[in-house]
């Protein structure tokens, strides 16, 4: 945008000698100097910055691509795309694809951010609303950083616009993890106070970030810097008291029925209780960014391209008795023909079968998983309080698994309750974008998967490396250990 806009000065000058006194104004074009004017700009700013997390290359298709693919849930089809393949099976360097996308999608998102949080503020206007945009700001570079931390490490941490070429985050060094996590709680901490709560969003903002989910947010980002070697000893309280947080509000609940967190006809609180930030898609005969992923998933008979697939060691191994998600997310029948095992969650009566589009939601954060992390926190803190099986115990009963209650008689250490809570975070949360990461501050992702996909991973391989691209352009960027 810079570049147009010293261009189009530049091009003025041609018109000086014949008329000293012209003035131009660059209207058509849109700077901060110029844009930042109205509460009608700061909406489309985050209106620009929540649509950033849309791409294919980013929460569309590579969320999964990062989070699930080098875990035992997913995998991709073997014949093609080589840099899925990598993921899968560990052999990813420097030049990966999808890990340039990661990196470069997170950055964009952060730069759109850093511009709302700099000058929106400035703006004349309803404070609350433009607090609350600001929030949400807040909440997406947080957000980022959290997946920029979780798969990198140390990362460059950004929270200015670029100025210009002088600017020194121009060609920014790696800022140490700790710090990184310390910015990401920061922002979303000032965005669980700036959000509005979920019933304050309006019809005419939906899919805008509220308190609660800035709440959540704030739970699993101290659940996974619990299980660092720079954790704060008070991170797992802190993660349970964000968890009781959201549960006491009693704004979010468990779907009576587990298929309707994917029914794209209930998307809006108050009818979807359970989903509490999703990326927003619109459907085939709207304007709007449709979602590719459910063309991903499906195999050729049912009109898809059949490009990922389910794991068969978690097809055949991850659900047991009367688990009524199975059915709902796994599939290996089109029709009467038995075909290779797919993902089989997400659908949409909509989806025209052979297109791109759907308007699927990407899910980001739903109650369940608060649930789950409250569980996980409460038995880091004290692994013989018999509380702590509660959010798991009520995850089981929505999916029909009464039956199958934990309690500290079945499951009587904390490492036994870590082995369940890993299968039971598979059977709810399966390709939901969270494997990997949950694998890692588990504690388990190498025994996994090694047992699930015969894979040997290196205790290097639990950092990705970063993009060689983004190293060839920033020699002040030094490479993760093993690559």
């Amino acid at each position: 945008m810079k570049k147009i806009y010293l261009l189009s000065a530049f091009m003025g000058l041609a018109f000086i000698s014949c008329k000293k006194q012209l003035e131009e104004k660059p209207y058509s074009i849109l700077t901060n100097t110029n844009f930042y004017q109205t509460a009608t700009d700061a909406q489309a700013a985050i209106n620009g910055a929540l649509s950033q997390l849309q791409p294919q290359a980013y929460y569309q298709r590579t969320v999964y691509i990062m989070g699930e693919l080098s875990a035992d849930c997913l995998m991709p089809l073997l014949t093609q795309n080589q840099e899925r393949i990598d993921m899968f099976k560990f052999t990813y360097g420097p030049n990966n694809i999808e890990i340039n996308n990661w990196w470069q999608n997170s950055y964009k998102l952060i730069s759109r951010a850093n511009d709302i949080i700099t000058n929106v503020p400035q703006i004349s206007m309803d404070v609350s609303a433009r607090n609350n945009i600001i929030g949400n700001a807040l909440f997406l570079r947080g957000m980022a950083y959290f997946d920029l931390v979780k798969a990198f490490g140390d990362v460059p941490l950004i929270t200015t616009p670029i100025s210009g070429i002088s600017d020194p985050d121009l060609l920014p060094t790696r800022t140490i993890a700790s710090k990184v996590y310390e910015q990401v709680i920061a922002d979303l901490k000032a965005a669980e106070t700036n959000c509005f709560t979920e019933d304050k969003i309006t019809s005419a903002n939906k899919g805008m970030i509220s308190s609660g989910a800035a709440s959540a947010m704030l739970a699993r980002v101290y659940l996974q810097r619990a299980s660092t070697a720079f954790a704060d000893p008070s991170d797992n309280q802190n993660a349970l008291a964000q968890c009781n947080k959201v549960i006491a509000s009693n704004t979010y609940k468990l779907m009576t029925d587990y298929t309707d967190v994917f029914n794209w006809d209930k998307k809006y609180f108050p009818t979807q209780t359970e989903n509490i930030f999703s990326v927003q898609f619109g459907n085939n005969a709207s304007s709007t960014t449709q979602n590719i992923t459910i063309r991903m998933f499906s195999p050729s008979g049912l009109g898809g391209s059949g490009s990922f697939t389910a794991n068969p060691y978690f097809f055949s191994n991850g659900y047991f008795g009367p688990d009524k998600r199975k059915a709902w997310n796994l599939a290996d029948k089109v029709g009467a023909a038995t075909v290779t095992p797919y993902i089989y969650k997400y659908r949409d009566a909509q989806w025209v079968a052979g297109s791109n589009n759907s308007r699927m939601n990407w899910i980001v954060l739903r109650y369940a998983d608060v649930l789950m992390m409250q569980s996980e926190a409460m038995n880091n803190i004290n692994p013989n309080d018999p509380n702590k099986f509660n959010g798991l115990n009520a995850v089981r009963d929505r999916a029909g698994m009464n039956a199958y209650h934990l309690d500290l008689v079945n499951t009587p250490t904390s490492s036994a309750f870590i082995d369940t809570l890993v299968k039971d975070r598979a059977r709810e949360l399966c390709v939901e974008g969270h494997r990997r990461w949950d694998l890692i501050r588990l504690k388990r992702l190498q025994q996994v998967v090694k047992i699930a996909n015969g894979v040997t991973v290196t205790d290097d391989q639990l950092l990705l490396p970063l993009p060689q691209a983004e190293m060839d352009a920033n020699t002040n960027l030094k490479q993760n250990k093993g690559y």
